[in-house]
This record gives C-alpha cells, sequence and structure tokens, in this order.
C-alpha cells in the first residue's frame, strides 16, 4: 500500500464518480458541438477554444477514474484532470483574444481601442501560464515534503494570477472599442453584416466567467490544503466546472 502521505498530495476527499461522468457527458458534447460550428464555418481562430473543449472533458475521466481508486490514487489520472482542467480556460481566452482582435479589424475600430498591441500582448502572456501550470502541477504530484508541495500550489496560483491579469485587460481594452464605437461609428460598424456587439457581449460574458473561476482557483490554491476550498468538491463543480461548461 501507498505511503498515506502520499495520498493527501492528491485528493483531499475521495473525488464523486456521478458529477464527474456527467460533466464528461456535458462538456463532450458542448466539445463535439463546437466543433462541428468549427468545421462548417471554417473559423479557424477557434481552433484553441476547441481544443480547450476537448481539455475539460479529458480532464474530467481523469477524476471519474480517480474516484475508483481511494485510498491508492494513481499519478496518472490526478495529473490529467488537474492540469487539463487547469489548461482549458487559457485555451478560451487565447480565441476571445483572437476574436477581439477580429471584431476591431472587421470594424475599423483601431482608433477606439486603447491599444493596437492589445491582441498580441494578451495571447503572448496568455503562454505563460502553461509553463507556470506545467512546473506547478510536476510539483504537486511528484511532491514528497509539504513545503514542496506548497510552492507547486504557489507557481499554480501565480499563473492564475497571471491568466486573470490578462482577461482583466482584456475587459479595460474591450470596453472602450465597445462603447466608443457605436458614439463614433466608422463606415464599416455600421455597413458590416456581423452582429459583432452581440459577439462582443457574449466575449464579456465568457471572460467574465474564466474571472469568476480564476479568482476561485488562486483562492484554493492560496488558502492550502487545510482549507475548505480545497477539501470541498462541491466548489469545484460550482465555480470551475459549470462555469466552463
Amino acid at each position: 500500500m501507498s505511503d498515506p502521505t502520499t495520498h493527501c498530495l492528491f485528493y483531499h476527499y475521495t473525488p464523486s464518480l456521478a458529477p464527474a461522468g456527467i460533466f464528461v457527458v456535458v462538456l463532450l458534447a458542448a466539445a463535439l458541438l463546437h466543433s462541428f460550428k468549427l468545421f462548417k464555418n471554417r473559423k479557424w481562430y477557434f481552433i484553441p477554444f476547441v481544443i480547450g473543449k476537448f481539455s475539460e472533458p479529458i480532464g474530467y475521466v481523469g477524476r471519474a477514474i480517480s474516484s475508483k481508486q481511494p485510498p491508492n490514487w494513481t499519478t496518472g489520472p490526478y495529473i490529467t484532470q488537474s492540469l487539463l482542467t487547469l489548461l482549458a480556460p487559457t485555451l478560451f481566452a487565447a480565441s476571445i483574444y483572437i476574436i477581439l482582435g477580429q471584431m476591431i479589424r472587421l470594424t475599423d475600430g483601431e482608433q477606439h481601442s486603447i491599444t493596437r498591441a492589445n491582441i498580441s500582448v494578451c495571447v503572448t502572456n496568455t503562454l505563460l501560464y502553461p509553463k507556470l501550470l506545467h512546473l506547478g502541477g510536476g510539483m504537486m504530484a511528484t511532491a514528497k515534503t509539504a513545503s514542496t508541495q506548497k510552492n507547486g500550489q504557489y507557481a499554480i496560483a501565480a499563473g492564475l494570477f497571471i491568466q486573470a491579469l490578462f482577461v482583466g485587460f482584456f475587459m479595460i481594452v474591450a470596453g472602450p472599442f465597445y462603447l466608443r464605437t457605436p458614439r463614433r461609428p466608422t463606415s464599416r460598424s455600421i455597413t458590416v453584416l456581423v452582429p459583432w456587439q452581440r459577439y462582443l457581449l457574449i466575449l464579456y460574458v465568457a471572460s467574465t466567467f474564466i474571472m469568476i473561476r480564476s479568482i476561485f482557483r488562486i483562492a484554493e490554491y492560496i488558502q492550502g490544503e487545510d482549507r475548505s476550498l480545497l477539501k470541498t468538491e462541491t466548489y469545484l463543480y460550482l465555480f470551475d466546472a459549470t462555469l466552463m461548461a
């Protein structure tokens, strides 16, 4: 039997099979629907979003497997559920940044955006998160001491902070564009057939969900293993799985 001190490095409760199975089905259905729309409309900038959508159900498959393994949890399913569910929102955010850039160019709205470099800056910095996620996840999965585990948690929290920072930056950039363009419309913003204002509102809602989820995850990892957020599975499904579905 494995050392019980290793078990606590993985889960602080026994993962439930039923909600994991439900979200595998729901998230997989959403991933297949977005894949169909991607290939039907040939909007290739949605590729990161779709990859993220498939990452989520695979992650919850790992959680479902873990639900059958207590108290001898194995590393593979744990790493799968941990890293893929943490990574997916970053892929969602990357597509959101790209779509905002498409809207600004579509409406000739560069003059209403607070910075023309905002999209490339956001996408570039989004790439920093997976590096910290990989570092922190690896440290937590292989940790033999409490200090190593805590350092892994801090690395992931730092990545989540970067993610939240640039989702907030997206909101700051998109806001002036959304408000200024109708007041001082360009000819393209009037004649374009794409309902860009409605799409931008959808992006705002999606970004808000990612922001809430990031704040929850930051609090989860900063609080540490002895606090309720890491010990209560319900919070994960409420503030992560449901918002990302």
